[in-house]
This record gives structure tokens, C-alpha cells and sequence, in this order.
């Protein structure tokens, strides 16, 4: 089988879409042969359309998605058709590519792979608040499109599985969810996950954004426990919070690079260490440290929004808290555990059994097997 995978973005990149790109792209090299086809930016397109973008905040304080509009999506097709003419391919892949598909001229088969759709993200996403209305119509016709051309569109949640049918129509046999796995190259086996009881309960936050990612209402959760005299402490890993939140109990590791083997060494056993994941996002389609954390056997305590439970299944890994608290319930809920270790230590099992029988990249190439077969 032969495979052309189509991003503007290069998928050996871990670093992009949070590595995900890269584990799609391994797990398709083990069904066939495949062609990365691109990268690729429309350089000059996309500085007059920042120049739009710009005139418009001016004029009328409103924004122009120059990534989700026709000017854009054909200087994608204008590229990529020339890379595909007489090119003999059994699918086109294109994760995360509605722009670059939208206008594609090809009759091979196109797999379209997305965690949110625009009308889903659309006054959601920080990127596409306060947009113009020809930009809003611009953006879900992109998005039509690209689902339209597609053979198949394969979502990781119901939440954008329900966009793709409600918001553009999409007959249902065409769309699929199929999770994504954990973008880590060293994963601990079943029996390297410590069953022992924490004498220090520690809390793990993980985001490069520390507003988009609830930063704030994280710390409040950790001050809450501290503040009740239990053992706790809580690392925050990817960002560095405002001057403001401090703490002795609190460790700040800045962002380290997937690309860098010592950096997947140093993930792998910054994981190890810790006993809760706490993400009270303000914006996600499907994060996937959700299933990092499972692979880890740490329980993930999130807020309940967008996509989150495509990977967060209640009770099993983790739990879904109001996207309105500010730190109670999340607190409440590690509190809880920590009162009753041998049900955390129930819990830590079965978030890890979650990982094994549906939230890894073989369960993901498995399920894409079947339906390209």
C-alpha cells in the first residue's frame, strides 16, 4: 500500500500538534509505504493575509482567520496538485489539513483526520473569538469541503464526531472515532508502575500556556490541600507561571523538546514520580496528555470541555470537574484519594489498563487497518 501523507506541517516533527503528527505518521508506516508530501507554506499569501488580518482589526476590531480562508486553502491545492500529478497513491492522509485539502484536484481516496472542526472551535479556541462574518463563512466552507472530498474523516471524540454530522452534514458512515495514543518514545511496562502508597501525594500540571490551560485554578487546587496540612506538592512542567504563584511545595520545569532523546528521558521519569495530572483547560479538542499520563498509571482530573472525554473516560482515568470551578472540586476530588489509597491504588490500575486496551498508537493503527482494508 502506498500512502501520501499531506501536511503543511513535517510530521517528524514532535514538536508540532504536541507530536502527534510524528505518531501518525509511525503508525502509518506500518501499514505501507509512505510519502510525506510537503511541508509546505504559502510564504507570500500569507503575509498579505496577515495584512488583512491586520487591516481589519483596525477598521473594525474584528479578525480575519487567514489559516481558514479560500486565499490560503488555494495556495495549499495550487502546491499539493502539483506534487500528486501522476502520482499513484492507494490514500491521501491528511491529519489536521482542511485548509490544504479544501481545493485538492485528485481522485485518490483522502482520509481526513481532525480532533475539532472549525464550527466546533469556532468563539471556543481564543484564535477564532471576535471574527468577521466572511471569515466565519470562509472557514466553515473550508471546512465542508474538506470533509466532503474525504472518503473517510476520522475524529478522536464524540464531541467533534457530533460536529462533523450536525454542523456540516456529513453522512455517518464516513465519520469515525478512533482515539488518539501517547506521543512518548519510552513508556513504562504495566509491572514498572509503582502500587506502593505516596508518603507525598504529588500534582502534575502540564501546559505551554498557563491561562489557556487553567494554570491558575491548577494552583488553587494544590493550595487548597496544602493549606489542610496534607502532603502534597505540585509541578508545574511546560511553562513558567506569573510571578505571582509561588510556593515551596511548587517545582516549575520549562518546556523540554520530544525531538531530544534526553528530553523523552527526562518526561519518562518526571511521570513516574507524580500520582495526579490536574488540567483545568479552558480550551482542548483531545489533549493527549491524557493519554501519557494514563500509560503512567496516573489518574488525570480535568475540566469538562470540548473533546476531553474522547480521551477521559470517567471513573476509569481520571474525572471530568465543572468547567466553572475554580479549584474545589478538583481539590475535593485528589483529596478524596488521598484518604483512601488502596481505592487510588485501584484507580492507578485501571487508568493504566485503559491505556493497554484503547488509548495507544496500536490500538489507533489497528482500528485505520480495518477501515482502509
Amino acid at each position: 500500500m502506498k500512502i501520501a501523507y499531506l501536511s503543511s506541517e513535517n510530521p517528524k516533527n514532535k514538536k508540532v500538534w504536541s507530536g502527534t503528527h510524528y505518531s501518525i505518521y509511525r503508525s502509518l508506516c506500518t501499514i505501507g509505504d509512505v510519502e510525506i508530501i510537503g511541508p509546505y507554506q504559502p510564504n507570500f499569501r500569507l503575509w498579505i493575509a496577515k495584512l488583512v488580518n491586520q487591516f481589519y482589526l483596525k477598521l473594525l476590531n474584528k479578525r480575519y482567520s487567514y489559516r481558514h480562508s479560500i486565499f490560503i486553502s488555494k495556495g495549499y491545492a495550487s502546491f499539493f496538485n502539483k506534487k500528486l500529478k501522476n502520482q499513484k497513491f492507494n490514500y491521501i492522509v491528511a491529519p489536521a489539513a482542511s485548509s490544504e485539502i479544501a481545493f485538492l484536484e485528485t481522485n485518490i481516496p483522502i482520509i481526513y483526520i481532525s480532533d475539532g472542526t472549525f464550527a466546533g472551535c469556532l468563539n471556543y479556541h481564543e484564535s477564532l473569538k471576535n471574527l468577521t462574518m466572511p471569515s466565519i463563512e470562509e472557514g466553515n466552507l473550508i471546512e465542508q469541503l474538506a470533509i466532503q472530498k474525504s472518503k473517510y474523516v476520522i475524529v478522536s471524540s464524540e464531541w467533534a464526531h457530533s460536529s462533523v454530522i450536525k454542523d456540516y452534514n456529513a453522512n455517518e458512515d464516513k465519520v469515525k472515532i478512533i482515539p488518539f495514543g501517547a506521543n512518548f518514545d519510552l513508556l513504562p511496562s504495566e509491572n514498572e508502575i509503582n502500587q506502593n502508597v505516596p508518603l507525598e501525594w504529588k500534582i502534575l500540571f502540564v501546559g505551554v500556556y498557563w491561562e489557556n490551560k487553567g494554570g491558575e485554578i491548577a494552583y488553587n487546587a494544590f493550595k487548597r490541600l496544602f493549606d489542610k496540612e496534607y502532603n502534597v506538592s505540585l509541578t508545574i512542567l511546560g511553562c513558567v507561571p506569573p510571578s505571582e504563584f509561588k510556593h515551596t511545595k511548587m517545582t516549575v520545569i520549562p518546556f523540554i523538546d520530544k525531538n531530544d532523546p534526553k528530553g523523552q528521558e527526562r518526561l519518562s521519569a518526571i511521570y513516574k514520580q507524580h500520582h495526579f495530572l490536574i488540567l483545568p483547560t479552558r480550551f482542548d479538542c483531545t489533549p493527549i496528555v491524557i493519554n501519557e499520563a494514563s500509560a503512567f498509571g496516573v489518574p488525570c482530573i480535568i475540566a469538562n470541555t470540548g473533546g476531553v472525554a474522547g480521551h477521559l473516560k470517567e471513573s476509569k482515568n481520571g474525572f471530568l470537574i465543572d468547567y466553572s470551578d475554580f479549584g474545589k472540586g478538583y481539590a475535593n476530588k485528589m483529596e478524596y484519594f488521598i484518604n483512601h489509597p488502596q481505592e487510588y491504588l485501584k484507580l492507578r490500575k485501571e487508568t493504566r489498563k485503559l491505556y493497554d486496551d484503547l488509548l495507544n498508537w496500536n490500538v489507533w493503527t489497528d482500528s485505520v487497518k480495518k477501515l482502509i482494508n
